[in-house]
């Protein structure tokens, strides 16, 4: 196992051996990660890895943390050999690192510093809500974390997003000091395992025990887009100007349709109260009707009549005229309307 206690040096530049300088910018710096990952719990092993292509010729790793230059001499890995495993995670195996690749003459940028972090060194901290969140796509979240500890600052981490970190300042309040974490119009690639830990500025490298995990779940809303489908907002949109197209004319036609029954329904209502009504009224008897108006009966009620009668009588047919003209008498009937 190389011994990793070596003096932390800041790369601001890049000295190889034998006084050969750096050629920077012509190759493609390396990739620096960490396996099983940059957060390690104390004591575990943890293996860093710099990743370049196949035909380099030489590669070195560094831990880097000063103002001062770095040259061959304080790398962790020179040669073919692109890896460094640390067997037991320690607080002096913590901070950053970062290397650096040759293909013939020249060598890369160094590439990103990679942060290496000991969980473990405190109590964990605690989350507010302690039972799953469910909100909708577009809607804020609010985390509370929190600890009796007088940690500096709380991250709050996302399990399968190990760069994914938020850092907040403590503020103390309840014999407590706590950090809100706002997240705000939340997608469905937030849902996830989130953790809260605890730690110091002196070292920001030691965190604490990780919190116990709080479960969020986003919810896309029916109409929402799946960002994995493109277009399928258009396509949402047209469908819905469809359906509404068709429904209106539908919906207009049922009210119609729904007036008509009703004003029929009224009609036949109404004509059947009138049937009803002309057959409970009866006929009054009629009474007999006499030579004269009775006395109880109003004159304007009174209608006569005169009636003629023609009575035969002998004599001859040559004489017509005088014999109806004698012959003819008058009398009234009296009808009495009631």
């Amino acid at each position: 196992m190389m011994s990793l206690v070596l003096p932390t040096l800041l790369y601001l530049g890049l000295y190889l051996g034998q006084g050969t300088r750096a050629q920077e910018g012509r190759l493609p710096p390396p990739v620096l990660t960490a396996q099983p990952g940059t957060r390690v719990p104390s004591r575990k092993p943890v293996t860093i890895l710099c990743l370049g292509p196949p035909d380099a010729k030489e590669y070195l790793i560094y831990k880097v943390s000063g103002p001062k230059r770095m040259d061959r001499r304080n790398s962790l890995v020179a040669g073919k050999t692109n890896t460094v495993t640390i067997t037991e995670m320690r607080p002096d195996h913590t901070g950053l690192y970062s290397c650096t690749y040759r293909n013939r003459e020249y060598w890369t940028k160094l590439s990103d510093p990679l942060s290496l972090v000991m969980t473990g060194a405190y109590d964990k901290p605690s989350f507010a809500h302690l039972s799953a969140i469910v909100v909708a796509s577009g809607d804020s979240v609010k985390v509370q974390c929190f600890s009796r500890l007088k940690f500096d600052e709380f991250i709050l981490t996302k399990e399968d997003a190990p760069h994914s970190t938020q850092n907040q300042s403590s503020t103390p309040q309840d014999n407590r000091h706590q950090a809100i974490f706002h997240m705000d119009h939340v997608t469905s690639t937030q849902t996830g395992t989130y953790r809260c830990y605890g730690a110091f500025s002196t070292e920001p490298y030691l965190w604490s025990e990780p919190s116990d995990p709080l479960q969020l779940v986003v919810r896309e809303a029916p109409d929402s887009a799946d960002p994995t489908e493109p277009g399928r907002p258009h396509d949402q949109k047209t469908q819905r100007q469809q359906h509404l197209l068709i429904g209106l004319p539908v919906a207009i036609m049922l009210l119609l349709v729904l007036l008509l029954s009703l004003l029929f329904i009224l009609h036949r209502r109404r004509k059947a109260k009138n049937n009803a009504a002309r057959t409970q009224r009866q006929p009054e008897a009629v009474e007999p009707i006499t030579g004269q108006a009775s006395e109880a009966i109003d004159p304007q009620d009174v209608t006569y009549f005169q009636v003629a009668f023609n009575a035969p009588t002998q004599g001859t047919a040559s004489t017509p005229s005088r014999l109806a003209k004698e012959t003819q008498t008058s009398d009234y009937a009296t009808l009495a309307l009631r």
